[in-house]
C-alpha cells in the first residue's frame, strides 16, 4: 500500500460505495475497504471516524457552497432567489464522479437503516444551513425555514434527476435542481 499516494480520500470512497453495493454495509468492514482502497487503516481514520461517515464525505463542504451562494445573492434576491444562488454555487462543484456514484450509492443507502438515518440527519443539516444563511440576510425565521426546506427538496431532487439522466450529455446539475426549485414554487404557490 502506497502511504504517500494522492487522492486517498476519493479511493476510500469509491471503494466504500463498491463494497457496501456488492455486499452490503452490514457486511463491508473497514478492512475490505482500505484493501480495496490501497491504504493503510491509518489512512482510514484520518479522514473518516467510522465507515458510515464515508457516505456523508462532503456534507461540510456542500453546506458551505450552499451558504456561500445565499450569502452572495443580491440583496433585492428573494429568499428563493437567494437558495437559486446557493443551488447554483453547490451543483457547480458536482462532477462526473458524483453522477457516477449516485446510482450505487443510493442502492446502498436503501439496503440499510442506518444509512437511510445518517441521510436524512444530512438532509436535516443541510435545510438548517440553509435556513440559517437566510436568516442572516434579513428572512424572517419561517420564510427562511421554509425557503431552505424547498432548496434541499429542489437539491436532492435535481441531483436524482441528473444522476439518472444519459451521462453522454453534459447536462450540469444545476440545471436540473433550478427546474425542481421551479416546480417547487409553483407548487407551494397551488397550495392555496
Amino acid at each position: 500500500m502506497s502511504r504517500w499516494e494522492p487522492g486517498a480520500r476519493e479511493r476510500l470512497v469509491i471503494a466504500a460505495v463498491d463494497l457496501f453495493t456488492e455486499q452490503g454495509y452490514d457486511a463491508t468492514t473497514v478492512a475490505q475497504i482500505t484493501e480495496r482502497a490501497g491504504v493503510t487503516k491509518s489512512t482510514f481514520f484520518r479522514h473518516f471516524p467510522d465507515k458510515r461517515e464515508l457516505l456523508v464525505a462532503g456534507q461540510e463542504t456542500l453546506s458551505r457552497l450552499l451558504t456561500e451562494g445565499i450569502a452572495e445573492a443580491p440583496d433585492s434576491a428573494s429568499p428563493l432567489e437567494a437558495v437559486a444562488a446557493g443551488l447554483q454555487r453547490a451543483a457547480g462543484a458536482m462532477g462526473p464522479m458524483n453522477r457516477e456514484l449516485a446510482p450505487r450509492l443510493k442502492a446502498a443507502v436503501a439496503a440499510s437503516t442506518e444509512l437511510q438515518e445518517r441521510d436524512a440527519l444530512k438532509t436535516v443539516s443541510l435545510a438548517a444551513a440553509m435556513t440559517t444563511a437566510l436568516i442572516a440576510r434579513g428572512i424572517p425565521d419561517p420564510t427562511a425555514a421554509l425557503a431552505g426546506e424547498l432548496g434541499v427538496l429542489a437539491f436532492k431532487r435535481g441531483f436524482a434527476e441528473w444522476s439518472e439522466s444519459d451521462r453522454g450529455t453534459e447536462d450540469g446539475l444545476a440545471g436540473y435542481a433550478l427546474a425542481a426549485l421551479d416546480e417547487l414554487r409553483a407548487a407551494s404557490a397551488s397550495l392555496g
